[in-house]
């Protein structure tokens, strides 16, 4: 079938929205037409080659649509089901799928490599390449093929446009505080960067029951949707976090810290440690460039304060449980999703879409296909 992806061609290259043709799903796939797609850094990060990737590649990690064909093999999906698209994939029977940590599925080696589980190959192509997808997914399109341990089943009374979002950012936020940082009744948390990530860090601290939640971004705007959010205090830099943070607990400081900014530089390590008290927990979801391998870590603090630094991939999460869970959170009106979509574009606007995110004008973005 012919349908439109925003693909790019080059690293450092604007997504380029054209035409491509895509085959038909093989065994275990399924064929999925895109109501939504959330415009997460990440997929910048593909594109300034921060994050490696195979190009080729169409774009967007972060979908939920409906089903319209199966291929061989499918069980326990149909056409019509209504269904998010997990960035990670999760096989139910590697090591760490087996032990409950579906984040770390074996099938993640995959990620940005750009081809099919199933068999190495493509089902997307233009101008006579084989095209890539971003995450196994690739939803800056109309449709995409996608393999079945990266979908996930949801009950058709959730809004697609709602339900992009727990494919990747609100998940790997919320399981930043709730999974990763281990957030506790009556702590305190500060929460680096107010995006899509920082601001679902900020409810899933507010959901595992923290006291106090400080919100650290240099854009003002930002800082008032923390508080929307669940932020309890909001300041314009690290430094001013650490002499609030001082003042609000007595010198204790915060239990646990989140870094959830644009682009982490090794920088940023040694002031997040700063922020965190003995026994502190500061957790890393921030990407860095590739090439970033130097960090500032005052080292005896770890040993003589037993702080801890925490690495973060989807939050912790597993796909198949969390994303129902979060659904059901927004479903009663625990969890925030509609607040999170400060705008949102066509697929041939994606560019403006990351041109305004870069200028810290969105939250969250969202493609709305027709």
């Amino acid at each position: 079938m012919k349908t439109k992806a925003a693909i790019l061609w080059e690293q450092g290259q604007p997504w380029s929205v054209e035409e491509i043709e895509l085959d038909a799903p093989k065994e275990n796939e399924v064929l999925i037409k895109l109501a939504a797609t959330g415009l997460c850094h990440s997929d910048d990060h593909a594109r300034t080659g921060d994050m490696q990737i195979a190009t080729p590649v169409i774009g967007g990690h972060e979908g939920a649509g409906v089903i319209e064909e199966v291929g061989p093999g499918i069980k326990h999906l149909a056409p019509g089901d209504h269904v998010v698209m997990s960035f990670m994939p999760a096989c139910g029977r590697c090591r760490w799928c087996a032990i409950g940590r579906q984040n770390l599925c074996d099938y993640g080696q995959f990620l940005m490599q750009g081809f099919m589980i199933t068999d190495g190959g493509y089902r997307a192509h233009a101008r006579g390449r084989d095209l890539g997808t971003m995450s196994l997914l690739g939803t800056f399109a109309e449709h995409c093929v996608v393999h079945e341990s990266s979908v996930i089943k949801i009950d058709d009374d959730i809004p697609l446009d709602k339900a992009a979002l727990v494919g990747c950012g609100v998940t790997t936020g919320w399981g930043s505080a709730v999974h990763i940082a281990k957030v506790q009744p009556g702590e305190t948390v500060v929460v680096i960067g107010i995006g899509g990530l920082g601001a679902s860090a900020i409810q899933g601290a507010k959901l595992a029951g923290a006291e106090t939640i400080v919100a650290v971004d240099p854009v003002a705007a930002k800082r008032e949707y923390a508080e929307q959010f669940g932020a309890t205090h909001s300041v314009h830099s690290m430094a001013r976090a650490q002499a609030l943070l001082t003042e609000l607990t007595r010198g204790v400081m915060a239990d646990a810290a989140i870094l959830t900014v644009g682009v982490a530089q090794g920088s940023h390590i040694a002031e997040m440690n700063a922020l965190i008290s003995k026994g502190g927990r500061a957790v890393v979801t921030s990407v860095a460039p590739w090439t970033t391998v130097d960090v500032e870590l005052p080292l005896q603090e770890f040993t003589l304060f037993q702080k801890e630094l925490r690495g973060n991939v989807f939050g912790g999460a597993n796909p198949r449980a969390d994303i129902p869970k979060l659904l059901s959170l927004y479903r009663n009106g625990l969890l925030k999703l509609d607040e999170l979509i400060t705008n949102t574009y066509k697929l041939e606007d994606v560019n403006l879409g990351y041109q305004d995110m870069l200028e810290g004008k969105n939250i969250r973005g969202v493609i709305l296909h027709d």
